[in-house]
């Protein structure tokens, strides 16, 4: 007797693509500076997704720290437009916005998307232990309405997936993709400066 073997495949796959950074700590201290120095000028910040955190305003791409972090990332934002197969000679990269969120003990950020762009970023200045995952939600929305009981949590079965912070490292995930952070249980400051990449 024949037996038939099903193949499975991955189709409508959402990629998240995370990666230390090069030579991070000079980094970090460099934009920690630089964001610390915001938040000494507008001390209130602006309320977007964050619960109790501050939310900077929008940097400006032209400060030399912001184009300096930009310099020193450009080739995984290229690795990530690569695996998705766009035209960058069709297409021109730009960076819409960028801004700081630091979360002190009891901050988290509610579930969001970033609208009208095609990737965003977070990257980790400051990361404690337990200072909040930032956890990605399935996006097909029609299959949350029910599920079986899994015996065995997978890729396949999940409907959450939760990538804790450490310095330096960045994150990049298409920008339709809901995300939230989960409450700091840490004493010291969680800072982290998200982005948006879009295509012209």
């Amino acid at each position: 007797m024949n037996e038939t073997v099903s193949n499975a495949s991955l189709i409508f796959s959402t990629p998240i693509w995370t990666s230390v950074i090069d030579n991070y700590n000079n980094i970090n201290d460099r934009l920690e500076k630089y964001i610390k120095t915001q938040r000494e000028i507008d001390l209130k910040g602006k309320k977007v997704s964050n619960i109790e955190g501050w939310h900077s305003q929008n940097f400006s791409l032209k400060d030399e720290e912001v184009i300096f972090f930009l310099n020193s990332i450009t080739s995984n934002i290229q690795k990530a437009m690569d695996d998705m197969g766009w035209d960058l000679s069709k297409n021109k990269i730009e960076i819409p916005n960028m801004w700081a969120i630091i979360n002190k003990k009891g901050s988290s950020n509610a579930m969001h998307i970033h609208s009208n762009c095609y990737l965003s970023a977070a990257y980790y200045v400051k990361a404690p232990s337990n200072c909040g995952d930032i956890v990605f939600h399935d996006p097909r929305q029609s299959r949350l309405i029910r599920k079986p009981i899994i015996s065995k949590l997978n890729n396949l079965n999940g409907d959450v997936v939760n990538v804790t912070p450490k310095e330096g490292l960045l994150v990049l995930f298409p920008s339709y993709l809901y995300h939230s952070v989960n409450e700091s249980l840490s004493e010291n400051e969680r800072i982290v400066v998200s982005f948006n990449v879009d295509l012209k």
